[in-house]
């Protein structure tokens, strides 16, 4: 039987370092396949993708991974736990054996540990957290200086203020709670972190620092940073498309999101919370840009990530109560496959624990809404008319990639 190994990505773009990965993710668990669960058009931290998620679906075949599946919008745009919880799922339904994340020292131990640590300890931990969220630290800082503060006595430290460390302790936990079969791997992460700003001259450079490049001395600036199939890719898309998408080409959707609802209405929204409503309407009153905009109305309490989840739901008009049914994955969204990953398909798909939607059609509109609804605002974000159109019509017209 062929053994699946998954990972979790969102390949914004993909770089060496995601090729490292991939080929590492092969090596430490045995697997014949890698699956990767990508998010679509919106991010974990908030943020549009620099390219379609058919795009880096076509980059990440181009490079080793064998399937791609989506990590449906109400996993992607959310904090860790969830984003953690709905990926670990989606690879358990889909037959992974393993998975395999990065991280900063590259031993799964400390996280094992850890995860035991809190599962004793979860009174304690909340109530620090409580505290030290009222003393203004946001909630990311408060839980990492938590887990310092009373688990470095426990002998389990593991330094959660690296994001890749605290999505890895995520990975973890919800292979505890919800996929026990599952044999978590980590490897350790080369040169760059996770938000370097600038590119890393061993050509191991985050993707933040070659998106920054991209945005600010064009795409031959990252030639050597990313593979070969990823470089090309990038010129395909703006040859196509025009545009690489950044907040700013969603300013004009946000603001008239922002002004056109009373304080009242945009209180429905997901993640608004306390009052914040108030800030948003008189910064974007003044505001002639994403970036004048994001300036006024970030504090320490409500970070840069924080804010932007919440104008993601805002355009995408995410209400609080789209969440609060059940949040388990219902569906495996398929994005694109190697010949070896259509092989595993075609000999795994009746065992699989959800459906596999290969092709949408008005049957499946109802069960993926938010995520073609997500498609169609990332759409709206393109200025040439027919790549827009385009865009517009992907999740109906594109069929899954299929690598040769």
């Amino acid at each position: 039987m062929l053994k699946a190994a998954g990972i979790v990505v969102e390949y914004n773009p993909f770089h060496n370092g995601h090729l490292l990965h991939v080929n590492e993710t092969k090596k430490v668990t045995g697997a014949d396949i890698v699956i990767a669960v990508m998010s679509g058009p919106f991010l974990q931290r908030g943020e549009p993708a620099l390219v379609s998620k058919w795009a880096r679906t076509k980059m990440a075949l181009a490079s080793g991974v064998d399937i791609v599946i989506e990590l449906p919008f109400c996993f992607a745009v959310q904090h860790a736990t969830h984003f953690a919880s709905g990926a670990v799922r989606l690879l358990d339904a889909i037959g992974c054996d393993t998975l395999c994340f990065g991280s900063e020292d590259g031993t799964v131990a400390p996280f094992i540990n850890m995860v035991a640590w809190k599962n004793n300890n979860e009174q304690l931990l909340n109530e620090k957290i409580k505290q030290l969220s009222k003393d203004g630290l946001s909630y990311p800082t408060a839980t990492a200086k938590s887990y310092d503060l009373l688990a470095d006595n426990q002998g389990s430290a593991l330094d959660l203020s690296q994001p890749n460390n605290m999505l890895g302790f995520q990975y973890i936990e919800a292979i505890h709670k919800y996929a026990p079969g599952i044999t978590p791997f980590t490897i350790k992460r080369q040169a760059s972190g996770y938000h370097q700003a600038e590119l890393h001259q061993e050509k191991i450079s985050s993707a933040t620092s070659i998106r920054k490049a991209i945005y600010e001395d064009g795409i031959t600036s990252v030639s050597g940073h990313v593979p070969p199939e990823t470089y090309s890719g990038l010129l395909q898309y703006y040859n196509h498309v025009k545009q690489y998408h950044s907040w700013e080409d969603y300013w004009a959707l946000l603001q008239y999101s922002i002004l056109s609802q009373s304080p009242e209405e945009l209180r429905t929204y997901y993640e608004m919370e306390e009052g914040i409503e108030y800030r948003l309407i008189d910064a974007a009153r003044k505001a002639d840009s994403f970036t004048s905009f994001m300036e006024a109305v970030k504090t320490k309490r409500y970070t840069w990530t924080r804010l932007q989840r919440i104008f993601t739901h805002l355009i995408n008009h995410t209400k609080k109560e789209d969440f609060s049914g059940n949040t388990a994955p219902a569906y495996l969204r398929l994005l694109g496959m190697s010949q070896p990953g259509r092989s595993y398909l075609q000999r795994r798909k009746k065992e699989f624990g959800l459906p596999l939607i290969s092709r949408v059609g008005r049957n499946d509109e109802q069960l993926l809404s938010m995520d073609l609804k997500a498609g169609r605002v990332y759409a709206m974000g393109v200025t040439n008319k027919a790549a827009r159109s385009s865009l517009l019509l992907a999740d109906y017209t594109n069929p899954p990639i299929i690598q040769l």
